[in-house]
């Protein structure tokens, strides 16, 4: 039967996630997966659960097993708003922090509407743009960034023309997924002025945040500018991704058209999870848990690098995240990460390509490797096989690349003999 004909204008906008498709594939404890953005599942509260779960019942009985506001339960609201010093009147809880950037491009975004955002980009946030049939479009930056470099170059936006039809900026700020760059206060403060000049909201997706390990915090887009921003917030990264929990940030005005989009959606977002959301904030265990993951992380963090620096060719190099849960990997300029990942697959290693995250599928020679999920004493054969793949790649690249200065220097030849010079 064909089902064509039932489905939306909207599903042929739909977009697959590569990495999803890739945990389709494989069982990821048989592989070395750099590839998704899953925490070490050492870091959840196991510990802390029975004890959680015994208060929440005692506490609250059946009302935890019960229907619950569509904005939260009022206690993990208030957990937020006294850990981020803001009223409880501008949070909105989310069934995660996904459910946050969708809900935003429900509601602000008509097809043929521009989000305007960094290139790359978090594929979860295109794919939901593109869901809307909005147009994404690169922020007009005078200088952006380049991806593998160390050190980002400053970013600005003077003299930046903006689109008409741009409804809001959405951005990483902090340790960006897929890059692991994180803005600098110029950057921040220069985007807000562009938005206050084009009249443009802001989604600040930040689940990260909580996640340094070097370096100094910097504020908020949403401090800066809380008149037009969306502040995302994630329990996925700092609790544990099952619960599926996340929060926005943002003025009663627009939180009240959110509001009344997601009753219509879920009509309200885990209720027991919420009340062990908010007893894990409010007796300090996200804190000390929070503490365990920073080093644990850290850690991580710093033997992948010292393991690339090691195994990787001359030729490659990455970013230097100061926190979050990946970096971002430039090969030469004629190594295709996306035509080498089977073969890259079947060795037993995984990696999301760069050209996914990009607007129009460029920088083909980039991917993206997360340091949380594999465990530390796998990461060394994991890179091994990862610099092996790409020296074949870049051997590959030669080889292609001298055979055809080879046939071009015959076909030259056979020119001069034919006379046609």
């Amino acid at each position: 039967m064909d089902y064509t004909r039932f489905f939306s204008d909207d599903v042929p906008s739909f977009m697959r996630s590569p990495v999803r498709e890739i945990f389709r594939k494989v069982d990821l404890a048989s592989i070395y997966s750099f590839a998704g953005g899953y925490p070490d599942a050492s870091t959840f509260p196991l510990g802390e659960m029975e004890g959680l779960t015994r208060r929440v019942v005692e506490k609250y009985g059946a009302r935890a097993l019960q229907y619950g506001g569509t904005q939260g339960v009022p206690e993990l609201r208030e957990a937020i708003s006294q850990r981020y010093g803001v009223p409880v009147d501008h949070i909105q809880i989310t069934t995660s922090s996904q459910q946050g950037i969708d809900v935003c491009a429900r509601v602000f975004l008509n097809p043929g509407d521009v989000v305007l955002t960094t290139n790359p980009a978090y594929l979860g946030a295109l794919q939901s743009f593109k869901a809307y049939r909005a147009a994404v479009h690169r922020l007009p930056l005078e200088e952006v960034s380049t991806p593998g470099e160390s050190t980002p170059k400053s970013r600005s936006f003077s003299g930046a023309i903006c689109h008409p039809r741009a409804k809001f900026i959405y951005i990483v700020p902090d340790f960006c997924n897929p890059s692991g760059i994180t803005m600098t206060l110029e950057e921040r403060q220069a985007l807000v002025d562009f938005a206050r000049r084009e009249d443009l909201l802001i989604v600040e997706d930040s689940p990260y945040r909580e996640l340094r390990y070097s370096g100094s915090d910097i504020p908020t887009i949403y401090s800066m500018a809380p008149e037009r921003t969306l502040h995302l917030g994630s329990f996925s990264k700092i609790f544990a991704p099952g619960f599926r929990l996340g929060w926005i940030i943002a003025e009663p005005a627009l939180l009240e058209q959110i509001f009344v989009c997601k009753q219509a959606l879920d009509l309200c977002p885990p209720v027991f999870d919420q009340y062990l959301a908010a007893e894990f904030l409010s007796s300090g265990a996200l804190d000390r848990n929070l503490s365990k993951s920073i080093g644990l992380y850290r850690d991580k963090r710093d033997y992948l690098l010292s393991l690339l620096e090691k195994y990787m060719p001359s030729g490659v190099s990455w970013t230097h995240p100061d926190g979050g849960l990946f970096l971002w990997v430039t090969l030469p300029e004629d190594v295709d990460t996306v035509a080498m990942y089977d073969s890259a697959l079947a060795a037993g290693v995984a990696y999301v390509a760069g050209s996914f995250f990009y607007l129009d599928g460029s920088h083909r020679n980039t991917m993206r490797l997360n340091f949380s999920f594999l465990a530390r004493e796998r990461m060394e054969a994991g890179v091994k096989l990862l610099a092996s793949e790409i020296r074949k790649a870049v051997s590959g690249s030669q080889l292609i690349d001298s055979q055809f200065i080879a046939e071009n220097k015959s076909a030259k030849n056979d020119d001069l003999f034919s006379g046609s010079h």
